[in-house]
Formats: C-alpha cells, structure tokens, sequence
C-alpha cells in the first residue's frame, strides 16, 4: 500500500472512531486497530494523536479548497464567484457531514496543537486564494463596500449557521435543499 493510501486510511479510521466515541476518548489503539495499520506506521505518519487530528482536520478544509479552485477555473464573473464560495462549502458538508462537524469541533484544539501554525498558514493561503480571485470584482466595484474582514462573513454566514444546524439534526430541510437559495442570499448580501 502507498503512503498516501495509509495515510488516508488511518485518517478515515480516525474520523470513524472520533464520529463513534468522540476525540477524547478515542486512543491510538483503536485508530491502529480499525485502520488495520500498525503501531510503527501510524506513529511513522503522523506520531501522536493530536496530529493525527491536526491531519484530519487540514485534510477536510483542503478538500473544500480544493472545490474552489476547481469552481474558480470555470466562475467567469463576480456572482459565480460568491455563489461558488457557498455552493462549495454546501457540496462538501453535505457529502462528508461526520468530518464536517469533526472541523466544526476541533478548530480551536487544531490552533492549539504544535500544527497550529500550519493551520494558520493554509487559512492564510485559502483567504489569500479568494481574496485574489475577487480583487478584480472588488475593484469594478461589484460589491458592497464593508470591511475586508467582514466580507468572508457576510457570504458564508448564513450557510455556515444552517450547515451547523442540519450538522446538529436541528433542521428539518436538508441541507442541499437550500444550496441555491442560500447562494442567492450571499449574492444579494455583497453585491453594489
């Protein structure tokens, strides 16, 4: 088996087991038992626990990174874009939910660990990344004047809430069932 593919199993293993009993009460054992790997290549790949969380954590947002890139390849105007940004994020948490609220339970642990920096580094880039590809809207003037830091926000907000609660089973609409609508709020909410 290659690396990549071991390592991808003893994240998913991870994420079966923290979906399962929880990340605290998970142990190395249990991942090296369900991932079928042995104590020697799990500590090899990635040498304790928190970052085997640390991993798993930037290996969903780099999924949904990754979807951006994809959809900005083809996005050829400003509310694309900003409808991209949504649907993305919508796509992903939809087809990975156990990671998604994995993501939205381990962020501040993830900051916390000796890979913190990496995590600040890949937000740094994904921002960078987005503000890059809407810097020639910004200046067009296609959007709503706000502070930089309250753009990202404004767009992803509301998704970002209902996605936490269908996440939680607080909904009664599924989560892909408001995709546009939710796309069409971020549109209306940014644009001049």
């Amino acid at each position: 088996m290659s690396r990549a593919s071991r390592k991808d199993d003893i994240l998913q293993a991870a994420l079966a087991c923290f979906t399962e009993v929880g990340v605290d009460a998970t142990t190395i054992e249990m991942i090296r038992d369900r991932s079928g790997a042995s104590i020697g290549s799990l500590y090899h790949h990635f040498g304790n626990k928190e970052r085997i969380i640390a991993a798993l954590y930037l290996a969903g947002t780099g999924q949904y990174a990754a979807l951006l890139e994809q959809g900005f390849a083809a996005a050829d105007s400003a509310e694309a874009c900003i409808k991209l940004l949504v649907t993305s994020y919508i796509d992903w948490v939809a087809a990975n939910p156990d990671w998604a609220r994995f993501i939205l339970h381990s962020r501040g642990r993830v900051e916390a660990s000796e890979l913190g920096e990496q995590l600040h580094e890949a937000n740094r880039l994904h921002y960078g990344r987005i503000h890059q590809e809407l810097a020639g809207y910004r200046a067009q003037g296609l959007f709503k004047a706000m502070p930089s830091d309250c753009f990202a926000s404004v767009i992803i907000g509301p998704s970002h809430d209902f996605a936490r609660n269908w996440l939680a089973g607080r909904t009664h609409t599924q989560l892909a069932d408001c995709r546009e609508l939710l796309a069409q709020v971020a549109w209306d909410s940014v644009k001049a």
